[in-house]
Parts: structure tokens; C-alpha cells; sequence
């Protein structure tokens, strides 16, 4: 039989495997309803929710999660613009835009500002589950339709192509697979590969194209 002790350090453990996540949006009743998504997940911890930047930029830095669930059309500051300034201070956080949005603006503006996914807000509370742990463990999840904005937005003629780097066949076929906004279980799932397969292509992916995140290499890919 376990101790009480034994108990509290179980617990302990428990709650420091799990991912922290804030919350910013100006709706309360959305707010509300994602806090209690978040509550609902034994794998996840609410580490705040707040209604606008201006209280999330100052409360954030003092209580940093490992994810933030950061609405785009907040009163005052913008959400893009918040998450430029945290991401500053707190290179770490991992920022997932939730928006009714689907404009190519809102949506560049946020990776810009270092967000690294952008889900729409009538996401399924499943695939948004997944969607925190994928960007949690470097992935960057993004609704297919936006997705392909992306890709479209950057697929332009390479101005020089002798300035980018000798890609094996599996590393473009890698990029490809991140250029549609596919998690990396997904890649390993459709290459049919393993997902340390997949990590080793991220790292010499990175190394390559001389690049620190997902949204870099598919940029500097796509480009030529």
C-alpha cells in the first residue's frame, strides 16, 4: 500500500509531464469553453486564460506555459503582435493561433511574428487536442485550406538555383509533406518511415538550408 507521501510525489511528477497552456481571447464564452477543454485532458495543465494582450504580455512572462491558444482579433493589441513581443522574451513558447480568420494576411502575419500554427476556431476539440501536443514536440499544425495559401504564396521561380542546397530525394519528400502542414507522426505515417526517421530528416533539413524552424525551411524550400 502507498504512503500519502507516495502519493503526493506521484502526483507531482504527474503534473510536471503535463503541457501547460494559456489561453488569450477577448470571448469569454470561447475562453470558457477552451479552458475547460484544457481541464478535461489529463495531459494538459491551464496555466491562465486572459482576454486581451495587453494582460496576456504581462501575466505570461511571469507564469510562462509551454503552449499559448492566442485569438488574432483581440481588442487593442493584436494577437500577431502579442505574440511577436512574447516570443522575444520567451523564445521557448511554442504559439498557436485559434482565428475565424482565413485571410492570407492574418495568417503571414503570425508566422512573421513567430507563431507556429494556425488553426481555424470551428476545429474539432479532438484534432485541436492533438493539434497543442504536435506544436508542443516542434511540430506546426495548420488547417489543410491555409496550408495550401502557403504553399501557394511561396511556390515561385528560384531566382538562382545553384544557392540552394543538394536535397536527397526523402528530405524534399520530408519538406513537401511540412509544406502541407502534416504532424510529424503524420509524415512518418504517409513516407512510411519512423518518426526518429522523421527528426533525423529535421535536423539535417535545418542544417542544410541553414534554418531554425518549420516555417523557415518550407519558405527557403519552396522558394528554390
Amino acid at each position: 500500500m502507498r504512503s500519502g507521501n507516495q502519493y503526493r510525489v506521484i502526483a507531482a511528477v504527474a503534473e510536471t509531464m503535463q503541457i501547460k497552456v494559456a489561453i488569450v481571447d477577448d470571448d469569454e464564452g470561447i475562453r470558457t469553453s477552451l479552458a475547460a477543454l484544457i481541464r478535461r485532458s489529463s495531459a494538459f495543465r491551464l496555466a491562465g486564460d486572459y482576454p486581451d494582450g495587453e494582460t496576456a504580455l504581462k501575466e505570461i512572462q511571469r507564469r510562462p506555459p509551454d503552449v499559448v491558444l492566442m485569438d488574432i482579433n483581440l481588442p487593442g493589441m493584436k494577437g500577431f503582435e502579442c505574440v511577436r513581443q512574447l516570443k522575444a522574451v520567451l523564445p521557448n513558447v511554442q504559439f498557436l493561433m485559434l482565428t475565424v480568420y482565413e485571410d492570407s494576411d492574418s495568417l503571414f502575419n503570425s508566422l512573421k511574428a513567430g507563431a507556429s500554427g494556425y488553426l481555424l476556431k470551428r476545429t474539432a476539440s479532438a484534432r485541436l487536442l492533438e493539434a497543442i501536443r504536435d506544436v508542443y514536440d516542434g511540430g506546426s499544425p495548420m488547417s489543410p485550406q491555409l496550408a495550401r495559401r502557403v504553399v501557394q504564396f511561396f511556390s515561385r521561380p528560384a531566382a538562382d538555383p545553384s544557392h540552394v542546397p543538394r536535397l536527397t530525394p526523402g528530405e524534399k519528400e520530408f519538406l513537401d509533406q511540412l509544406a502541407y502542414g502534416y504532424a510529424y507522426k503524420e509524415i512518418a505515417d504517409r513516407m512510411k518511415i519512423s518518426i526518429d526517421t522523421v527528426r533525423s530528416y529535421v535536423r539535417t533539413v535545418y542544417e542544410k538550408l541553414h534554418v531554425h524552424s518549420r516555417t523557415e525551411a518550407v519558405v527557403k524550400y519552396l522558394r528554390g
